[in-house]
């Protein structure tokens, strides 16, 4: 029997080339504004507005002292590349928000492109905001580039966090080539006060050897926090750190930066910092 009845007109052959599949890719968007309601002779911060679609969901759970809590899930278990998501937090005035992410959030080896994150926030006044996902663990290959805006009022307080992870230490695994950039922008009152890049890419284990990078260290992380007197908290928060870690005060933001050999170390180092910092306890996710 012949197929041959299903060739295109003029072709010498039955079928076309096939064409390669079009690989699914990941895209989820999540948004939520939350302000303060009354309850009793005061008020607890509630939600006002909530979008999730995609792969995205915030979940927000029961805390004992009604504290504000944002759980972001990633249902697509990881990114990889083309993947894309969007992320979007307003907290009104007077209102306190917690956001953190269920799990350590992991890049996995891209076949083409990069995982794109795109996260804004905006304070109202007298707002409070501690922005604090877990550690984002970049596999060989794996190539991720995200973006960071705030726009803050001045008198509002706030503490950001990201940490990654260059492969799982404990599994043996190391990172030879990859991409992990991260553009952040910060404005208090519509002014820019804190724009920095980083990027790391091509060869990074070689990178992450050199002293002016991470010093063979495979975990880092940045912090930074906006509150009262940064200044007198400055000299404090020096003491707690390495010899190889450093705190700056960069026009009234205190900005931390801590490194460790692998993601449990930079954990335990992480801790005592953002508990000093935060408006609110760790979250409950944050075990060690």
């Amino acid at each position: 029997m012949t197929l041959l009845d299903d060739a295109p007109a003029g072709s010498d052959t039955p079928f076309p080339a096939a064409t390669p599949p079009r690989l699914q890719r990941a895209r989820g968007d999540a948004r939520a504004s939350v302000g303060p309601v009354p309850r009793g002779p005061g008020t607890r911060t509630a939600i006002r507005r909530l979008h999730q679609a995609g792969c995205l969901k915030l979940r927000f759970p029961r805390l004992a002292d009604d504290e504000c809590q944002a759980v972001v899930i990633n249902t697509s278990g990881g990114l990889t590349g083309g993947d894309r998501l969007t992320l979007g937090f307003e907290v009104e005035p007077r209102g306190a928000l917690t956001v953190t992410t269920q799990a350590c959030e992991r890049v996995y080896r891209s076949t083409g492109g990069t995982a794109d994150v795109d996260l804004s926030m905006r304070l109202g006044a007298g707002a409070s905001l501690a922005y604090l996902p877990q550690e984002t663990i970049l596999f060989e290959g794996g190539r991720l580039s995200r973006r960071l805006t705030l726009d803050a009022a001045a008198d509002s307080r706030f503490l950001l966090l990201e940490s990654v992870i260059l492969g799982r230490a404990a599994m043996g695994e190391t990172v030879a080539d990859g991409l992990i950039a991260d553009r952040w922008r910060v404005r208090r009152n519509g002014r820019l006060v804190l724009a920095e890049d980083l990027r790391l890419g091509g060869d990074i284990a070689a990178l992450g050897r050199e002293g002016a990078t991470l010093n063979g260290a495979r975990a880092f992380s940045t912090l930074v926090w906006q509150g009262p007197d940064a200044a007198g908290l400055l000299a404090g928060v020096r003491a707690g750190l390495g010899p190889t870690e450093g705190a700056s005060l960069v026009d009234g933001l205190l900005v931390v930066r801590v490194v460790a050999a692998d993601g449990y170390a930079l954990r335990k180092r992480l801790m005592p910092l953002i508990g000093r910092l935060a408006h609110a306890p760790l979250p409950l996710v944050w075990s060690m």
